[in-house]
């Protein structure tokens, strides 16, 4: 604030300079008032670009949180609809089952089944397709199974417990994107 009132008052000051009668006698610009025209575009290009910068970085979490946020509504529908009959599970084709009754990849929820007990071919789906991560690019997830330790890197692949981005980047509120 301090310095957008200092430069007003330059501004002002400047204005007075080059506005007054016997100053202009010939046509075109001084070396002195490029120079200055110079600066002052700097300080505002210089302040301008890192809001720039955070906001494009701001939105590319915002599109993070949103397909971290899909895919775990995702997850977490496939194992209502998985724990909605008894014995758990039974709606599912026995090639897709897992113990505990998540899905055992990311894309059985985009590729969709045909449940157990239907007769039609109509498939049911989770997702309509697996999100693009933002950070990187691609629609490549790290998954986490319901039995690995929770502070571990590694995965069993036993099934599809959670989802983190594989970027190495940190966030802006100085936390690795792959926490998330």
């Amino acid at each position: 604030m301090a310095m957008m009132a200092m430069m007003r008052e330059m501004m002002n000051k400047l204005s007075d300079f080059f506005l007054k009668k016997n100053w202009r006698k010939s046509s075109g610009l001084s070396l002195l008032e490029l120079i200055i025209t110079l600066a002052i575009l700097a300080i505002l290009v210089s302040t301008s670009l890192p809001l720039a910068f955070n906001t494009v970085k701001r939105n590319r979490e915002i599109e993070l949180r949103r397909s971290l946020r899909e895919l775990r509504t995702a997850i977490d529908a496939y194992k209502r609809y998985s724990d909605s009959t008894v014995p758990s599970g039974q709606l599912i084709p026995i090639q897709e089952r897992t113990p505990s009754g998540f899905p055992k990849s990311l894309e059985i929820l985009s590729k969709g089944f045909t449940p157990a007990n239907r007769v039609d071919d109509k498939k049911l789906r989770f997702l309509r397709r697996i999100p693009v991560d933002p950070t990187s690019g691609i629609a490549e997830w790290g998954t986490k199974s319901s039995t690995d330790d929770p502070d571990s890197s590694s995965t069993n692949d036993e099934d599809v417990f959670d989802v983190y981005s594989k970027s190495t980047e940190v966030g802006l509120n100085e936390t690795k994107y792959r926490d998330w």
